[in-house]
């Protein structure tokens, strides 16, 4: 008899504890991408804020390589529980699976949707020093002499590579392929001078291009940068030319919905504060915020798309 009245004062106590809002601890957040580049930079800022308003600490994991796929298999397998979130990019829930045979995750199956976060457009950048002073300059130089230019990227089926791939089906030329584990240091070695050219995020750019480390020759998005007026589009020497890359919060399959719909309305909330607005556009990035239903129709939608350009231009992992 003592033994069942302990054991039933003992489940009234944990009770409460049982009923607590979530989060009761830190929340890690998986970015699947080297640190400093576009995905760490947006993660770390949206982070801050939700730790904030959470009253716990956001902490950011950098587990790069394999285009995202290892930061996504990370967070696939992981406890639903809400404790562990990813910032993805749009080629890796959308892309990667039609460009790598063996990936370690299912987008569909293991990842549910929270909220698209940001977008923006990616940067054509090449060296300070660099003989082209125009894209079209660039053009030229890559038609005379076809493969001998290179190119980098934050690694195989990533934003930035395909957004490279569109351009250089577009201009109808050829260049080298260096891949690297994200976008810091394809973006290090342009300045360096190791590398010719690379299409990266305006984010990861933005800086050097300000302190004339950098030259920008042109932006993926149709129109003008607001953040960069004086690069021209590549729309302006490629008619009607467009890619932008966008960032969006998932969590493992199986995640409580009630915690998929807290995270996406303070995710909005947030997206909605003058102070993240502002330094998002600093880097060259427009919030979004729209939630998951948003998120998951801009992911089938674009899965589409890129499986027939992944067929067309033949881009294969093996």
């Amino acid at each position: 008899m003592k033994r069942t009245f302990f054991l039933a004062i003992a489940l009234l106590l944990a009770a409460p504890a049982c009923g607590q809002p979530w989060p009761q601890k830190n929340v890690r957040l998986v970015v699947p991408f080297a640190a400093g580049g576009t995905t760490d930079i947006v993660a770390r800022l949206l982070g801050q804020k939700l730790g904030d308003a959470w009253g716990q600490t956001v902490v950011v994991e950098n587990r790069a390589g394999a285009a995202g796929n290892i930061g996504a298999a990370e967070v696939a397998k992981s406890a639903p529980d809400g404790y562990t979130l990813f910032m993805t990019t749009g080629s890796i829930v959308t892309a990667n699976q039609h460009i790598y045979r063996n990936l370690p995750f299912d987008p569909e199956r293991d990842l549910v949707p929270i909220t698209n976060v940001a977008t923006g457009p990616q940067a054509v950048i090449v060296p300070a020093n660099s003989p082209y002073r125009t894209l079209a300059e660039l053009i030229a130089a890559a038609k005379a002499k076809p493969g001998a230019l290179n190119y980098g990227h934050a690694g195989i089926g990533s934003q930035t590579h395909l957004a490279a791939e569109n351009f250089l089906h577009a201009a109808g030329i050829e260049m080298t392929n260096v891949p690297y584990k994200g976008e810091a240091p394809a973006v290090t070695d342009v300045v360096a001078g190791q590398l010719n050219m690379a299409t990266v995020n305006v984010a990861a750019a933005m800086s050097f291009i300000n302190q004339g480390k950098l030259r920008a020759l042109a932006v993926t998005s149709k129109a003008r940068s607001q953040q960069l007026p004086a690069v021209p589009a590549v729309a302006e020497t490629l008619n009607g030319f467009e890619n932008s890359g966008w960032f969006g919060l998932m969590a493992p399959a199986g995640t409580p919905k009630e915690i998929i719909d807290k995270v996406a309305r303070d995710s909005a909330k947030a997206l909605e504060s003058t102070d993240l607005k502002a330094r998002l556009y600093v880097q060259g990035m427009t919030p979004v915020g729209a939630g998951p239903q948003a998120m998951a129709e801009q992911i089938r939608a674009e899965t589409a798309l890129w499986a027939r350009i992944v067929k067309e231009r033949n881009i294969r992992v093996q």
